[in-house]
């Protein structure tokens, strides 16, 4: 099985849409905290109404956000207070039910991981796919 990953830093919704259709994604997994965005278009609502427009799906995974002291440490290109932050978030039984929904989800049909971070080295969901993807091969797209 193949997860995908993109992030929406510096692109526009149609680069975005056009990158996931390319790639066969049917299913967007947004792995935001907050799922609100300056970049218009991208946030929740109206990214949900954008994708099914495409015919993408959306479903929004909370518990697999960064807290905001990770965002900060990602912000700042601290990859060792991101991982920290984000390895006690994954602890938790939330993100862990969460992330087992998430790679169900995944299985089903072909999904893209979403978060901000145009790079997936300087993003939580490479962590993420790190910590619970075993077995899966991960293409990092970018619009």
């Amino acid at each position: 099985m193949t997860i995908y990953t993109i992030g929406y830093e510096a692109t526009t919704m149609a680069e975005f849409l056009a990158a996931l259709t390319k790639a066969g994604v049917r299913r967007v997994i947004d792995v935001r905290a907050l799922p609100l965005s300056r970049r218009p278009g991208f946030s929740k609502s109206s990214l949900a109404a954008s994708l099914r427009e495409a015919g993408i799906d959306y479903v929004h995974l909370k518990a697999l956000g960064t807290p905001k002291r990770g965002r900060d440490a990602a912000k700042k290109g601290d990859v060792a207070t991101l991982t920290e932050v984000y390895d006690a978030q994954l602890a938790l039984p939330e993100a862990q039910a969460q992330a087992a929904r998430m790679l169900s989800l995944a299985e089903e049909m072909p999904s893209a991981l979403l978060c901000f971070e145009r790079d997936p080295c300087h993003c939580h969901r490479t962590l993420l796919l790190r910590a619970v993807g075993e077995g899966r091969a991960v293409v990092d797209l970018y619009a």
